[in-house]
């Protein structure tokens, strides 16, 4: 007599760990504010009442995803043996790249938390995210003990950055080749002396025009979708930050994508006019890269314009206007690339794409960070950082 053996349907745990990498996929894919309950039951092949039986909400998802992406961390960062390896900087380079490559997730998601969590919730993942980077730059320090700590938290910091920038899902290549280019990456970065930082030079603005109120409306709509996000923001908050009525926003923007669209705009200018300035100063690719590095740094830390075109653009998927910007971005990054591969013909393709990813991650995910760009000796680092991990 044949017997079927029936087929296990999962436990309240596994069904649980299900939806959370079901979400975690969906928010790095497609950004929290475009992903529903629905998508995600979808994604596990549940339906959304299943969801509801174990987490309350979507919110209660991205904080049990990065929740779990923290406790990886935790994990990783345990089990490298950090105080017993006798080069314990080698061993974070190498857990944390590993780390990278078989779960990119557990180095990027943090990035989600600080729009969409509570701030109790936000507050949680800092401080142990945090007590992680403390034991990197523990690490780091003690291999390089002429460093401060404050120079080795900046290490620790951009170590990762350059394991979450997920260029390497943009390469081609053996997951070996991959991986190695990574460590390679990591390694420099952690050899940096962020001391040795000099000033960037002065970058070409776009005028010193007094602002007009659609400015005036763009500059305070920048620093909302920044701080809250541009689902989190509401037209009343634009108008009240430049002293206005919410209706009256409308008399300068038909809709609040449309104040979107400007802010991309206007950072797409920048990086326009960065670009043509570097270009026009030298004809040396190096001089040129160095340029483009330190007009970038300028723009980002002294406007959120950038950061909020960049973390946003999944907002303008499907406008008329998102093929344009988009192109603007690709464009400006491919100079980066191709200014690397002619300061060192040698390079190949893939390295050069990994590094300029690498660097940009380290400034964009430094920036998140309110309690880092009032330092005076904040963009010069991040421009040292960039140009080192590059290699130029």
């Amino acid at each position: 007599m044949t017997t079927t053996k029936a087929t296990r349907r999962p436990r309240s745990t596994d069904r649980r760990r299900q939806l959370i990498e079901a979400a975690t996929v969906l928010f790095a894919e497609r950004g929290y504010p475009h992903v529903s309950v629905a998508d995600i039951a979808r994604r596990a092949g549940v339906s959304a009442p299943t969801v509801y039986r174990h987490f309350a909400d979507k919110q209660a998802l991205l904080l049990a995803a990065v929740q779990t992406r923290v406790d990886e961390l935790e994990v990783s960062t345990d089990g490298a043996g950090l105080d017993s390896d006798p080069e314990p900087s080698d061993a974070l380079a190498t857990s944390v790249t590993a780390l990278s490559i078989s779960n990119p997730h557990a180095t990027s998601l943090w990035r989600w938390s600080g729009q969409h969590l509570s701030a109790d919730e936000n507050a949680d993942v800092v401080r142990r995210t945090r007590t992680v980077l403390r034991q990197w730059a523990a690490a780091i320090r003690a291999d390089r003990p002429e460093l401060t700590e404050r120079e080795s938290m900046y290490l620790a910091g951009a170590v990762l950055s350059v394991a979450g920038s997920g260029a390497g899902r943009a390469v081609r290549g053996s997951a070996g080749d991959v991986e190695d280019l990574l460590l390679g990456l990591v390694r420099r970065t952690i050899a940096l002396s962020p001391s040795e930082a000099a000033s960037p030079h002065d970058s070409v603005g776009l005028g010193d025009d007094l602002p007009t109120r659609r400015d005036e409306i763009l500059d305070a709509a920048a620093r909302l979708f920044a701080d809250q996000g541009f689902a989190g923001t509401g037209m009343d908050e634009i108008g009240a930050a430049v002293g206005i009525t919410g209706p009256s926003v409308y008399k300068h923007f038909p809709s609040k994508l449309a104040i979107l669209v400007g802010i991309s705009r206007r950072s797409a200018m920048r990086l326009e006019a960065g670009a043509m300035a570097a270009y026009a100063i030298t004809a040396d690719p190096a001089g040129r890269l160095n340029a483009l590095v330190d007009s970038y740094v300028d723009a980002v830390t002294s406007t959120p314009d950038l950061l909020v075109g960049f973390t946003s653009a999944y907002v303008l998927a499907g406008e008329p206007q998102a093929a344009e910007l988009l192109a603007v971005q690709r464009r400006y990054v491919a100079r980066w690339i191709q200014l690397l591969t002619e300061i060192d013909p040698d390079r190949s393709a893939e390295s050069a794409v990994l590094a300029v990813h690498a660097a940009l991650a380290i400034v964009n995910d430094a920036v998140r960070l309110p309690r880092s760009t009032p330092r005076p000796e904040f963009a010069a680092r991040m421009a040292y950082l960039m140009k080192g991990v590059m290699g130029v």
